[in-house]
C-alpha cells in the first residue's frame, strides 16, 4: 500500500474547460490557513485554454506548495479525471475542489482538525454558499445537508446530503476503496459517499460555509439535476 505524507492534503482538481474560474478556485487554495498542501489539477482534456491558463497562474503567482498539472489527451469524464489524480496523492489527506469553485481560506485547516480530534471519522464536508456574479459572501446558504446520524439514514433512503466538492477524507480510504464509479455518470458523487458508508465509515458535515458554489450555465450539476445544487 502506498506511503502517505503525515499532515499533507491533497487538493485534487478535475478540470474540463475550466478557464473562465480556474483561477479564483486556485487563488482559494493560495489563501488557505492550512499550508501543507500539495494541488494536483487533471485537465480532461479541455478544448479551451484551461492548460495555458494554469500554467500562467504557476509563473505568476509562484504558490508556495507543489502544483502538478496532468493534462489527459482524451476527455475520460469526471470520474476518470478524479481517480488519475487520486492515485496522484501522497497526502495523508485528500481534499477537492470543483474547478469553479472557491474554497474558504480556513476550510482545510477545520477539516483537517475535525479529522484530527475525531479519528473515529474518515472523512468530513461542510456546508456551503451558492453565488454568481458578485459577494460569494451573500449567496445563498445551502438547506439540504444534513448531520450526524442522520446522513447514514439519508443515504439509506437513496438520497444524498454531502455536497461533494467540500470532501476530505483520510487518503487511506481510497487506497482501500478506491475511486468514483465510471459506470453510474452523474451519480459518482453519490456511490462515492456510499461506499464509505457501505464499508461502515464514518462521516460528517461542518455546519460552518467553507465553500462557495458558483452558479453558472455550463456547470455539471445542471447537466443531471437541472439546477444549480450540488
Amino acid at each position: 500500500m502506498k506511503k502517505r505524507e503525515e499532515g499533507l492534503v491533497s487538493f485534487v482538481i478535475p478540470c474540463y474547460n475550466a478557464s473562465l474560474y480556474i483561477e479564483d478556485c486556485l487563488n482559494g487554495l493560495l489563501s488557505q490557513t492550512y499550508k501543507n498542501l500539495e494541488v494536483i489539477l487533471v485537465n480532461d482534456g479541455s478544448t479551451d485554454n484551461t492548460e495555458q491558463i494554469i500554467e500562467q497562474w504557476i509563473e505568476n503567482s509562484d504558490p508556495p506548495f507543489p502544483v502538478i498539472l496532468c493534462n489527459l489527451p482524451v476527455n475520460t469524464g469526471f470520474a476518470g479525471a478524479l481517480t488519475t489524480g487520486y492515485f496522484m496523492s501522497s497526502g495523508e489527506y485528500i481534499a477537492l475542489n470543483d474547478a469553479d469553485d472557491i474554497s474558504h481560506p480556513s476550510r482545510v485547516e477545520k477539516q483537517v482538525e475535525f479529522l484530527l480530534n475525531n479519528p473515529e471519522y474518515s472523512l468530513v464536508g461542510t456546508n456551503y454558499r451558492s453565488f454568481s456574479d458578485g459577494d460569494k459572501e451573500s449567496g445563498k446558504e445551502a438547506n439540504w445537508l444534513h448531520y450526524g446520524e442522520e446522513i447514514r439514514k439519508i443515504y439509506a433512503l437513496g438520497k444524498h446530503c454531502v455536497c461533494h466538492g467540500t470532501i476530505l477524507f483520510h487518503g487511506k480510504c481510497f487506497d482501500l476503496l478506491g475511486g468514483p464509479t465510471r459506470r453510474i455518470k452523474g451519480a459518482e458523487d453519490y456511490e462515492f459517499i456510499v461506499k464509505f458508508l457501505n464499508a461502515k465509515l464514518k462521516i460528517e458535515n461542518l455546519k460552518d460555509v467553507l465553500y462557495y458554489y458558483r452558479l453558472h450555465d455550463k456547470q455539471r450539476s445542471k447537466m443531471f439535476y437541472g439546477s444549480g445544487e450540488k
